[in-house]
């Protein structure tokens, strides 16, 4: 019987190669998408919403605008991904076993991320968008503000179990009364927030509840 010439014997590479080659275009996919929102954060620090653009962003990131379209349908469903990811990164919970200097770094961290990063530049441009535009607020809220609110939670849930605070303690109204008022100066008076603000936020939290 005559024996039908394999995939390989007409020349096709190998499984393992061919494998490996997809690999590859996977990679270059993800290096190209992380390059996109590199570019997104760092000219939208330097020019503003208004005076980013796709065809910017493409240039900075030396990929073509197609790409971009491919993955994205505007430059704020960009930013959004681009600020989830570096708040995923930078934005997590310390647990040194004290609540007091759990408090103290997480809200300088958070306070630094906001005020000094290109990603505070691109959340602030965000939240004005918002204003306008109720999908950006849904995306906001869906992917940063919830996730970021049950980071927030975490240092008291933790002081909770480890009886540093009552165990009725209301942990949204704590997260509120600490990290309310670094978004409000970040977003509404433009003051600065200096780590002596956060500790005063955390001395007036720990003298009215802990034990």
């Amino acid at each position: 019987m005559k024996r039908e010439p394999t995939r390989e014997g007409l020349g096709a590479e190998p499984a393992s190669r061919r494998a490996g080659h997809y690999g590859n275009r996977h990679r270059r996919s993800e290096e190209a998408r992380q390059a996109v929102l590199e570019a997104a954060d760092g000219l939208l620090a330097q020019v503003g919403f208004a005076g980013l653009t796709i065809e910017g962003i493409a240039a900075r990131a030396g990929v073509g605008k197609q790409t971009i379209y491919r993955w994205w349908p505007s430059k704020t469903d960009i930013l959004i991904d681009a600020f989830v990811d570096d708040a995923t990164e930078d934005l997590t919970a310390p647990d040194s076993g004290d609540l007091a200097e759990d408090l103290r770094a997480h809200l300088k961290r958070l306070a630094t991320f906001l005020t000094e990063s290109d990603a505070g530049a691109v959340f602030r441009a965000l939240i004005g968008e918002v204003q306008h535009d109720p999908k950006i607020a849904s995306r906001l809220r869906a992917d940063y503000l919830g996730r970021q609110r049950d980071i927030d939670r975490l240092p008291f849930r933790r002081a909770i179990e480890r009886g540093a605070l009552p165990p009725d303690t209301d942990v949204d109204l704590a997260v509120d009364q600490l990290v309310g008022p670094v978004y409000f100066r970040v977003l509404v008076t433009g003051q600065p927030v200096t780590p002596d603000f956060t500790d005063a936020l955390v001395a007036e939290f720990l003298k009215r509840n802990t034990r």
